[in-house]
C-alpha cells in the first residue's frame, strides 16, 4: 500500500485536533453508531481540562487506497520540543492558520522548522465561518511570513485551502461548494511525496514518541527509515554517540488505524509504527538490526530557557495528603520524565533533597507538577528563573528573550506598553488589527514575562490576548522590578478563624478561607504595602457575659483570591515557595521561622552591599 506521512502544525487554539476529528470521521475510521468524544486524540485528562494538546499523537486513515499517517502536534510554544522531533517522521505538513487571528508566534516557530526540513507545507486558512474572519488578508500575511523566513521559490508556491474544521469542510476556493474534507485528502495524496526509503538495507528507525502501557510496558513510536521490521526480530538500540544501550526483540509490532494501534507481523520502511519489547530505549535512540553500527541522525532540540527547584515538602503539613514524599521517589519520577520529554533537563541541586528542573516555560513545568500532584507526590517548588549563558566570542552575559505578540482593545494599549517597558520590553511594531483592537509586538527578556500574565489580564479586563515565542539569547537587560507588595504571613499554627480573617482583610488581599489549616511561615495573603507582615489568623473573639445591641454584627468576608498552580508559581518571590500536594496548593516562606528569615535577609543585604 502507498503511504503518506503528514503532520498538522499550528498555533494553540487554531483547530488542529478538531480538524483531525473530522478527518477521521470522513475517512471512515469510526463505525456509524460509534460514540466518539470531541477532540478524540486529546486522551489525557489534563489535555481535556485545559483544552490544549500537550503530547504529539499518531493516527492513520485510508483514502482511495492510500494510507495517510497523520500526526497531531501541540500548539503551545512551551511544548515546541514535541513538534521539532515529530517533523523528522513526516514528508509533508499542514500549516493551520486562524482566519481571524492570522499567523501568530507559534505559527512562525513551526513553519521555521518545517521549511528548514525542506518540507513544502499545505496552508489551511481555518475557521473562515467566524464573523470576524478575514481570510484574504490572512492568506497574504502567511505568504509574507513564508518570504520573511527565507522559503525557497518551490516552498513559496504553496497550495491553500479554506476550511472550517468544526463544520468538517475544506475547499480550494473561498466561495466553493463547502461539502466535505475530500479536497484536503486529495491535496495530501497529490502534493505530499511518498517517503523516500531503502527496502534493501537492514531495518532501522528513530524513536520519536515514548509512551507507557500497563500491559506492553514501554511503547516507542517512530518512522521506519530503512528495511523491514518483523515481530520477534532481534534488534539493538544505539545512542547518538554510537554506544549500544541494549539488545532485545520486537515482541509487539503495531501500526495505526483510526484511534487504535493494530498488531501486525511485518512493516516496511516509510510507515509509522509503535514497537514494544525494549526496556531502556528512549528518544531519540536508533532501534536497528544487529548489523547496523551507526545511529540515524536526529534533530537537535532547542535548549531549555527556564529552571525551577523541585524540593521535598518539609513543611508542618508534609506527608498528610500524598503517598510519594521522599526525595528518591521525586528523583526517579523526574528522571523518568526526561526519557519521554526531550525538552526537559534534570540535575541534582546544591540544596539538600532538591533537583533543578529546566524546561521551555512556566506552562510546561506547571503541567509536569500537576501530573506529579495527581500521581500522589508532595513537592515544594521554587521561583522560576531564566538560564543565562556567557557568549563564547565576547564573554558577555546573555539571557533568553521572547517575542510577545499582544492583541488588546485600543483603550488598554497605553497601560500594556507602560508595563512592558518597565519589564525591559522593546516595542517592535504597533498596528490596528480591526474591530477597535491593536496588535503590539515586543522583544522582551523571558524573566520580564514571569508573573506578568495575571497582571496583564487584570489591566485589559480579561479581553487581552498574549502569545509568546522564544527569540534567542541577547545581552543581559539589567534589573527588573519584581512584585511590589509584601506578604501576610501566619505567626501561629492551627485553623484559620473567620473573626481573625475579618480584621486581616483590611491589611490586604487574603488567599485562604476560614477553617483552612495554617502554620507558622505560611503566606495567607498579599499585604497592601511593600513589606511582609506577621499576623495571627487563629485569633478568636473574647467572650463576655454582657449582651449589647449590635455587638454581634455579621462578619462578612471578601472571597479570597484563588490561584491556579501556574499563577502561584509566577507570584512567588525568591524567598518563597509553593507547596503542592494532591489536595492543596499553599504559598509559604522558604524559612518558616521568623528569626531565621530575618537572619537570612540581613545576610543577603550585606552580600548585595
Amino acid at each position: 500500500m502507498e503511504i503518506r506521512n503528514v503532520a498538522i502544525i499550528a498555533h494553540v487554539d487554531h483547530g488542529k485536533t478538531t480538524l483531525v476529528d473530522n478527518l477521521l470521521k470522513q475517512a471512515g475510521a469510526f463505525r456509524a453508531n460509534q460514540a466518539v468524544a470531541e477532540r478524540a486524540l486529546d486522551r489525557n485528562d489534563l489535555e481535556r481540562e485545559r483544552g490544549i494538546t500537550i503530547l504529539a499523537k499518531s493516527t492513520a486513515v485510508e483514502w482511495k487506497g492510500v494510507k495517510i499517517n497523520i500526526v497531531d502536534t501541540p500548539g503551545h510554544a512551551d511544548f515546541g520540543g514535541e513538534v521539532e522531533r515529530i517533523l523528522s517522521m513526516v514528508d509533508g505538513a499542514i500549516v493551520l492558520c486562524d482566519a481571524a487571528e492570522g499567523p501568530l508566534p507559534q505559527t512562525k516557530f513551526v513553519l521555521t522548522k518545517a521549511l528548514a526540513r525542506g518540507l513544502r507545507p499545505i496552508v489551511v486558512i481555518n475557521k473562515v465561518d467566524r464573523q470576524d474572519a478575514r481570510p484574504d488578508e490572512v492568506h497574504n500575511e502567511v505568504f509574507d511570513l513564508f518570504a520573511a523566513l527565507g522559503a525557497t521559490d518551490e516552498q513559496l508556491d504553496f497550495h491553500t485551502l479554506f476550511a472550517s474544521g468544526r463544520q468538517g469542510w475544506a475547499d480550494l476556493e473561498l466561495e466553493g461548494a463547502r461539502k466535505d474534507l475530500s479536497p484536503m485528502f486529495d491535496l495530501i495524496l497529490s502534493h505530499v511525496p511518498p517517503p523516500k526509503v531503502d527496502l534493501e538495507k537492514p531495518f532501522a528507525m528513530n524513536a520519536s514518541i515514548l509512551e507507557s502501557d500497563n500491559f506492553l510496558g514501554r511503547i516507542l513510536t517512530g518512522r521506519v527509515e530503512q528495511g523491514t521490521a518483523r515481530v520477534n526480530m532481534p534488534v539493538r538500540v544505539l545512542r547518538q554517540d554510537g554506544t549500544v544501550v541494549e539488545s532485545g526483540r520486537l515482541t509487539k509490532l503495531m501500526t495505526f488505524s483510526g484511534l487504535d494501534r493494530v498488531p501486525v507481523e511485518e512493516v516496511q520502511a516509510g510507515d509509522i509504527i509503535a514497537i514494544a519489547g525494549l526496556s531502556d530505549a528512549t528518544i531519540p535512540d536508533t532501534i536497528a538490526s544487529p548489523e547496523v553500527t551507526a545511529p540515524l541522525p536526529a534533530i537537535p532540540v532547542d535548549p531549555p530557557t527556564l529552571a525551577m527547584t523541585f524540593r521535598i515538602n518539609d513543611g508542618p503539613l508534609g506527608g498528610r495528603e500524598g503517598k510519594k514524599v521522599t526525595s528518591r521517589q521525586i528523583r526517579d519520577r523526574l528522571f523518568k520524565e526526561t526519557e519521554g520529554n526531550v525538552a526537559i533537563r534534570v540535575k541534582v541541586s546544591e540544596e539538600v533533597d532538591a533537583f533543578e528542573v529546566a524546561g521551555r516555560g512556566e506552562l510546561q513545568l506547571g503541567v509536569l507538577i500537576e501530573q506529579m500532584r495527581r500521581e500522589g507526590f508532595e513537592l515544594t517548588i521554587g521561583r522560576p528563573r531564566v538560564l543565562t549563558r556567557d557568549n563564547p566570542e565576547t564573554g558577555e552575559r546573555e539571557e533568553p528573550f521572547e517575542e510577545a505578540l499582544i492583541d488588546v482593545d485600543e483603550a488598554y494599549s497605553g497601560v500594556v506598553v507602560e508595563k512592558m517597558s518597565q519589564r525591559k520590553g522593546q516595542m517592535q511594531d504597533m498596528r490596528p488589527s480591526g474591530g477597535g483592537k491593536v496588535r503590539l509586538t515586543f522583544h522582551i527578556p523571558s524573566r520580564g514575562l514571569i508573573g506578568y500574565h495575571g497582571e496583564f489580564m487584570t489591566d485589559t479586563r480579561g479581553t487581552g490576548m498574549m502569545n509568546r515565542l522564544f527569540l534567542g539569547y541577547f545581552p543581559w537587560a539589567g534589573p527588573i522590578e519584581g512584585r511590589r507588595n509584601g506578604s501576610l504571613i501566619s505567626n501561629s499554627d492551627g485553623e484559620a478563624i473567620q473573626y481573625a480573617l475579618f480584621y486581616l482583610q483590611e491589611r490586604g488581599t487574603l488567599f485562604v478561607d476560614p477553617g483552612v489549616k495554617v502554620y507558622v511561615g505560611m503566606i495567607l495573603g498579599e499585604h497592601s504595602r511593600d513589606n511582609d507582615l506577621d499576623v495571627n489568623p487563629i485569633k478568636e473573639k473574647k467572650l463576655t457575659n454582657i449582651r449589647a445591641a449590635g455587638k454581634d454584627e455579621a462578619l462578612l468576608l471578601i472571597p479570597p483570591r484563588r490561584m491556579s498552580l501556574e499563577q502561584a508559581i509566577a507570584y512567588i518571590e525568591d524567598d518563597e515557595l509553593v507547596e503542592v500536594t494532591p489536595g492543596a496548593i499553599r504559598l509559604r516562606k522558604r524559612y518558616l521561622d521568623p528569626h531565621e528569615r530575618k537572619k537570612h535577609a540581613r545576610r543577603s543585604d550585606s552580600e548585595a552591599a
